[in-house]
């Protein structure tokens, strides 16, 4: 392993018995790599919504401390009892966090020897580390010449936002609603229905955000905080027909809006009335948990509509790997462009760990994404 040292940093997190999340930066021995796997020296991986889940759990980040470990500072933060059950499978085991990232190859085997010194995105999961060997297949060799800030966020967002695409497509809808539209993946959407001539309502929750999208190009945008949200979001959906919705937050009312705004778009075109609604079916997909209370539905919206979750590896296996491959093809031509990530600060794996950093990260605000360089 020529260019490759024999171990390597690696975050973990561990919910203890006692009630305690910590996380540590741990020293791991890297494998040799099989037939089919490569070593990548791993130089950036983004702090996307998906990473906290298995990052901070259900702990509180107000309470985050630093404390002395037997391998340096580590953090400690307290989750309240009342969640623990939900994390009773994690339990005392320390888990390697990291959805994706991207690196340069350093040594593979004989299968993927054509990688060795190119930069590739990965999905490997652990990849808030300095080094990570994963199977060949789940890397996506980037184009020359692109930045590896840039190829860090290939799979999360740009992937999501082509299956929602898919599935708008597999399930006989012809446009789409999108909430929290003014995070990195709404923005990307926006450029991409763009371009595949796709209606798409966005929908934010300050009126800042309204003047942000509407100048990249956004024809509609609603602000769910204003007191003429529901007029406006039935006026965009007559006007695009969207009967599909994706929506990030999860709890509260958003959803039970959406259908409600959807039923009566469909009702005001409605040639008769029907004590089961219209005949439209209207569906909200859930894929994000920004707002964790209970979701609250009223169901005034007849008997023909669907609320679910909604994930995109699921999804990928709906699809077909040919279709995946097309689909990874067209976000690494255009990683730079239309799957353009931006983030707020780029930190180091220590600094991943500061008790500030961690608050203002759990917070998952708009415009405030960290960006992971391991080898900083």
């Amino acid at each position: 392993m020529s260019d490759a040292p024999e171990t390597t940093k690696v975050i973990h997190s561990t919910i203890l018995k006692s009630g305690v999340l910590e996380l540590e930066i741990k020293e791991e021995q890297i494998p040799e790599p099989g037939d089919d796997e490569v070593v990548i020296r791993v130089e950036a991986t983004p702090i996307n919504p998906s990473d906290l889940g298995l990052l901070l759990g259900p702990a509180d980040p107000s309470t985050a401390k630093k404390v002395k470990g037997a391998n340096g500072a580590k953090v400690q933060m307290k989750v309240p009892k009342d969640r623990l059950p939900f994390v009773e499978g994690r339990i005392d085991q320390s888990m390697p966090v990291g959805n994706e990232g991207a690196g340069t190859v350093v040594a593979a085997g004989k299968n993927a020897s054509d990688l060795v010194g190119k930069l590739v995105a990965a999905a490997g999961g652990a990849m808030y580390s300095e080094y990570r060997c994963v199977p060949t297949m789940t890397c996506l060799p980037m184009r020359d010449g692109t930045n590896p800030g840039d190829a860090a966020a290939s799979f999360v967002n740009p992937l999501t936002v082509l299956a929602m695409l898919e599935t708008m497509r597999m399930e006989n809808h012809t446009a789409i609603i999108n909430t929290a539209a003014a995070s990195n993946l709404g923005q990307m959407l926006i450029r991409v229905c763009a371009e595949d001539g796709v209606p798409l309502i966005n929908i934010v929750r300050r009126s800042e955000h309204v003047k942000q999208l509407k100048a990249l190009g956004a024809e509609y945008v609603c602000d769910s905080s204003s007191k003429t949200f529901e007029k406006e979001l039935i006026a965009a959906i007559k006007k695009t027909g969207a009967t599909l919705a994706f929506d990030a937050t999860g709890g509260g009312t958003l959803a039970d809006q959406l259908l409600s705004a959807m039923e009566k778009a469909a009702l005001e075109t409605a040639s008769e009335y029907s004590r089961y609604g219209s005949d439209t079916f209207k569906q909200v997909y859930i894929y994000g948990g920004l707002d964790r209370r209970p979701t609250e539905l009223t169901r005034t919206y007849g008997m023909f509509w669907g609320l679910g979750g909604w994930l995109l590896t699921p999804m990928i296996g709906k699809m077909g790997m040919e279709r995946f491959n097309e689909l990874r093809a067209r976000v690494a031509d255009n990683i730079s462009t239309l799957f353009a990530s931006g983030y707020s600060a780029e930190i180091s794996m220590e600094e991943a760990l500061e008790p500030d950093n961690i608050r203002a990260y759990a917070q998952q605000a708009t415009g405030e994404k960290f960006l992971i360089l391991p080898t900083k």
